[in-house]
């Protein structure tokens, strides 16, 4: 469990590290060649360190220094995988495409991960039928096999990020011209296409959510380190942080501004001012005076429903009426029932849409965790909260937020951790 004593007046700086969600898949994708692949700024957290565990029992070596990793696939060999190492990230699922094309054959249980509600697979395993691989769906787990046939196809990856990242894995080898409708875009997909590129693969995105991938023969050796894209998602998260509880302001380095414009709008809109300075930084001041905003969450370069748990923390202290829409997962709004706890002031509409209303005085008490960022969101609760608040099932924040309670703590933040007895 965590203890956060609230009425942190925070400062200082804090620098934005690199992100789970496109670490990942491209640490999945490096399986499609057989060589050595060199990534920088890739975070030490529990997923990647689980993703790791999971290949090296197909014979994936890896050197994991700092924040560098050195993967070499030339001995990867599947016997059987681990299901109980497997069952603990849903990013397993991105196994399907690069082992499809090495041994083809796969054979994995359902991927769980964060309880989320119901995440459909069929965009990846239609996408994969589509291209000839044969799969069975039973109650416990997946098999695909079979082999990539030549023909130009078309497939709809359904707006979802890792079935998009899937099929482009699985198409950028397979003759003739894939194309991809309804794909994802988000930051991290795009940082996997960059990577695929730098290896040979010939990709062009179109502007209405296309990918289109020429086939080409071989992916070629790449010398250079490839580097992970910063997390947006935990910059937005820090951005949120500094508008209720820093003293005057916090910096953000590698804020990944850009990638944030829908959110910073609907901050600003809030009356959270927000500078940007060089270097790709930003300047984010403390709100004395919110006001209530609508937000509802979408693909990119929509709202983040990633960020909207943390925004939901910050609509509590605004004057008014706040409604949060949230159109992607259906259990993502039950977190607000720990808000209730600390005296929110909340009404859940629906398994999509609330209302919160502010501005409400959070008083300390103990919370659960429902999810990575629903913890995040009672970190930030806590912030700001009278007395000592107590969070518990912890497990989630080591998956995603790396060294969250240093950062924490270097901005002033009244944070420990205590291991129950």
């Amino acid at each position: 469990m965590f203890r956060v004593q609230g009425s942190s007046e925070l400062r200082w700086s804090v620098a934005i590290g690199g992100s789970k969600n496109a670490a990942l898949p491209i640490i999945a994708a490096a399986l499609l060649v057989e060589w050595k692949t060199h990534l920088t700024n890739i975070p030490h957290i529990g997923d990647v360190h689980t993703f790791l565990d999971i290949l090296s029992d197909i014979w994936v070596t890896y050197e994991f220094h700092q924040n560098n990793l050195t993967l070499d696939t030339s001995s990867l060999e599947v016997n059987g995988f681990d299901f109980e190492k497997v069952k603990k990230i849903r990013v397993s699922i991105l196994l399907f495409a690069p082992l499809l094309h090495r041994i083809g054959k796969i054979h994995i249980p359902h991927p769980w991960g964060c309880q989320l509600g119901k995440r459909p697979i069929d965009a990846h395993l239609e996408g994969l039928k589509n291209i000839w691989y044969v799969y069975t769906n039973t109650p416990d787990s997946i098999i695909i096999d079979g082999s990539a046939k030549p023909w130009d196809k078309e497939i709809h990856a359904g707006f979802w990020v890792t079935s998009t990242e899937n099929l482009i894995v699985a198409n950028v080898l397979r003759p003739w011209t894939t194309t991809l409708r309804l794909c994802a875009l988000e930051p991290h997909v795009i940082n996997l296409i960059d990577f695929l590129k730098s290896l040979g693969a010939n990709i062009e995105l179109k502007h209405d959510h296309t990918i289109v991938i020429q086939w080409v023969s071989e992916l070629k050796s790449k010398k250079q380190d490839f580097r992970v894209v910063s997390d947006y998602i935990q910059s937005g998260t820090y951005m949120i942080l500094g508008a209720l509880s820093a003293k005057e302001y916090i910096d953000i380095e590698h804020a990944c501004y850009d990638d944030l414009y829908s959110f910073v709008c609907k901050l600003r809109e809030a009356w959270v001012k927000i500078e940007k300075m060089q270097w790709d930084s930003v300047r984010v001041y403390r709100a004395t005076d919110l006001k209530s905003v609508s937000i509802q969450t979408n693909i990119f370069p929509g709202f983040p429903t990633d960020l909207q748990s943390p925004f939901s923390v910050l609509m509590t202290q605004a004057k008014g009426i706040s409604k949060i829409h949230e159109v992607l997962f259906e259990s993502r709004l039950n977190f607000l029932v720990e808000l209730e706890k600390m005296w929110a002031q909340v009404a859940l509409m629906n398994p999509h849409q609330a209302l919160i209303f502010g501005p409400s005085e959070l008083k300390a008490t103990t919370v659960t965790s429902w999810d990575l960022r629903a913890w995040v969101a009672m970190i930030l609760a806590a912030c700001i909260a009278k007395w000592e608040t107590t969070i518990t099932n912890n497990e989630y924040i080591y998956r995603g937020y790396e060294n969250i309670v240093e950062n924490l703590q270097s901005l002033g933040v009244d944070i420990c951790e205590e291991v129950a007895p």
